[in-house]
């Protein structure tokens, strides 16, 4: 029998003192900072109504709240870098380097062959939130969006509304098609595993003026869907999922968020050395084994 080994049971990819996971909590803490002592200036402010979806540009060195402007709401983030869209949101490889439910200091990383922070998020007024007693946490990575194709496999039913509906419509003006709708980050989402390993979707703890901060590490367009499900306080699905007296029963638990961008004070981010992270995937210089390889002989 093997003796357990606990460094197999800490986490697989270890953040070191000056390693390429390592992030200057200083830096960020000055960022956050700029939101107290109002050297910050609002760009853009809107208001996303219940059930849609909305896309905007946020701009290298800003900072993006997004804010639960009535109360609990759910929204489901898509992130891509600007320049090029082909570079977005990697949820599953975050959920890795960083953790499954993210808050302050974590970063949000792009996918293959870019894999560098597209985000690191800066503000969380949810952030002491924890583990709470039926084992939720908030800012979901371990699911991904709602969306009319399982909704129809589940209920037989059309529904136009869908957070991956919403994120499709959302990015249309910028020319991006459905195909690049991605796993999303869940925003003031409470989600967890049960004792049966199964993912649950609790409901929603945020409150009137809670938001959720980053800052833009290059620039980018984010894209937002109000989940139709709203706080999530009522079940979408399965047993429970519909009221006899109601046809559209989560209608009630929708409530509209609130997007901000702020820019920094001129010059700040230059003083600071603020750089652009470069995509970790140029410095592979390999070609993926098509050589061939060394070991074949051995097998």
């Amino acid at each position: 029998m093997s003796t357990p080994n606990s460094r197999l049971t800490e986490a697989a990819y270890q953040c070191l003192p000056g390693g390429p996971l390592d992030v200057n909590k200083a830096f960020y803490d000055q960022v956050a900072a700029t939101a107290d002592d109002g050297s910050r200036t609002l760009v853009e402010r809107f208001v996303l109504p219940i059930r849609s979806g909305k896309a905007w540009e946020v701009p290298k060195g800003a900072v993006c709240r997004i804010v639960a402007v009535e109360g609990a709401q759910v929204g489901d983030l898509n992130i891509f870098s600007l320049a090029n869209p082909q570079e977005r949101l990697w949820a599953a490889r975050t959920r890795q380097l960083q953790r499954a439910h993210v808050s302050v200091y974590d970063r949000l990383w792009s996918n293959l062959p870019y894999l560098r922070p597209l985000v690191t998020i800066t503000g969380d007024s949810l952030r002491d939130y924890g583990r709470d007693t039926e084992g939720g946490r908030v800012h979901d990575l371990l699911g991904t969006r709602c969306d009319p194709y399982v909704n129809r496999m589940l209920t037989g039913e059309d529904f136009d509304y869908h957070c991956h509906s919403n994120l499709t419509r959302a990015i249309l003006p910028w020319g991006l098609t459905e195909d690049m709708v991605h796993d999303v980050l869940n925003v003031f989402q409470s989600t967890g595993l049960n004792d049966k390993d199964q993912y649950f979707m609790k409901t929603c703890p945020a409150k009137k003026g809670d938001y959720f901060e980053f800052f833009a590490e290059t620039d980018l367009l984010c894209a937002l869907s109000t989940c139709p499900g709203g706080d999530l306080s009522k079940a979408m699905w399965g047993e429970g999922a519909t009221a006899p007296d109601s046809e559209d029963p989560t209608l009630e638990c929708c409530r509209p968020l609130g997007v901000e961008v702020w820019r920094l004070p001129d010059g700040w981010l230059d003083r600071e050395g603020c750089k652009e992270p470069q995509p970790n995937g140029g410095l592979y210089k390999g070609n993926h084994g098509l050589k061939g390889t060394e070991w074949a002989d051995r097998v």
